[in-house]
């Protein structure tokens, strides 16, 4: 179907299709007049030969181009011809839209269509094809809402974490542990820390740290699930995820249990650098036990993480923020950071994961414990 506007006053009088019917080319549409016009005289005499002789008849003689070389030619405020004698524009509705949207001057346009009449691509070939000045550009540019994209090839990193992503998502069922813990204690450990000579550690070198000894206390979160089995790893590899210009890429540290908070944060750094440089070996990348995602640097307080398989969890690490906080029974400032814990319920039972948080708990909160 198509919307029909029609360019004469009057009275809907007779429909000549009925609805869902197919319109033969000439055929009678409608019959529009006074009320109360006899119109059935119309109807019994109307043919398609009449009609097309009607048309032939009724169409203007053309006017004689008068040159005059006083008046410049501007395309820009040529106005159209055909326009009906009551001042009317002959032009489509949908024409008329997108016109208004374009903020163009129907009356510029040249139509193509029958009698003249101004369609859709008149339109669109005008606002693209025509010369307009600066100022009109600018105009059109600032009201356009044009929808445009920009396709971008996937990389070889871009389609391996997105298959390795969407595995762990439908095959490991994922559950969700949030918890707050008090970091004054861990802000006035590391400030003392770095205050030593050649040393400078993070937040995050704290918590990589923490983890690792809590996963020696609870093998089920350092394990891996198989059909058959399940497998309690011994060692302890964390992975820390890093981002780099086109995807994410997880160093591993490797036997991080065994390692001082120091040698922990030369590691970060040294594989954060090789990384964004692309010089990560596959060996350095492959074994991780457990995952750690940290965006608090980017102001992220709290999110969640999809599992780096074969692990059985990874630990989401938010900022640290500034908040009043309740001590014994009191209220004071103080800074908390939030983390949440992704777990694969096939290896890790809530109870689990939750005595692995209160662990972690207990080391974030008192750096100084993880010394003794």
């Amino acid at each position: 179907t198509m919307e029909f506007e029609s360019f004469h006053e009057g009275t809907l009088l007779h429909i000549g299709i009925n609805e869902g019917e197919t319109a033969k080319v000439d055929s009678l549409l409608a019959i529009i007049g006074d009320p109360g016009s006899n119109f059935k005289s119309l109807l019994e005499n109307f043919s398609v030969e009449s009609t097309k002789k009607n048309i032939v008849e009724n169409v203007p003689p053309k006017e004689e181009k008068i040159e005059n070389s006083h008046v410049p030619h501007d395309p820009l405020v040529q106005k159209n011809e055909f326009i009906s004698n009551d001042s009317r524009i002959l032009a489509s509705p949908l024409a008329k839209k997108i016109a208004k949207e374009k903020n163009i001057d129907i009356s510029l346009i040249q139509g193509t269509g029958d009698n003249g009449r101004i369609i859709k691509d008149d339109v669109e070939n005008y606002s693209s094809n025509q010369p307009v000045s600066t100022e009109e550009v600018k105009i059109n540019t600032s009201n356009t809402n044009d929808e445009s994209f920009e396709d971008v090839q996937n990389s070889q990193m871009r389609k391996a974490i997105a298959r390795r992503l969407k595995e762990s998502k439908f095959s490991a069922p994922h559950y969700y542990l949030s918890v707050e813990f008090e970091m004054d204690n861990a802000i006035a450990f590391r400030q003392q820390y770095n205050s030593l000579p050649d040393t400078k550690i993070s937040f995050n070198d704290i918590i990589v740290k923490a983890c690792a000894i809590a996963l020696r206390e609870h093998p089920r979160v350092n394990s891996q699930w198989f059909e058959e089995k399940m497998r309690l790893n011994h060692h302890v590899h964390i992975g820390v995820a890093v981002g780099v210009s086109d995807g994410l890429v997880v160093p591993v540290i490797k036997f991080a249990d065994n390692k001082s908070i120091t040698e922990i944060g030369s590691l970060v750094k040294n594989y954060a650098n090789k990384a964004r440089e692309k010089k990560l070996t596959p060996d350095e990348m492959q074994g991780s036990t457990f995952t750690i995602s940290n965006l608090g640097m980017f102001g992220i307080q709290e999110f969640t993480s999809i599992i780096n398989q074969p692990n059985s969890a990874i630990l989401s690490v938010g900022s640290i923020i500034k908040k009043p906080i309740v001590k014994d029974d009191k209220i004071i400032i103080g800074n908390t950071i939030k983390l949440t814990l992704a777990c694969d319920h096939r290896t890790v039972d809530g109870v689990t994961g939750s005595l692995f948080l209160e662990t972690l708990k207990g080391y974030v909160e008192n750096p100084v414990t993880m010394l003794v």
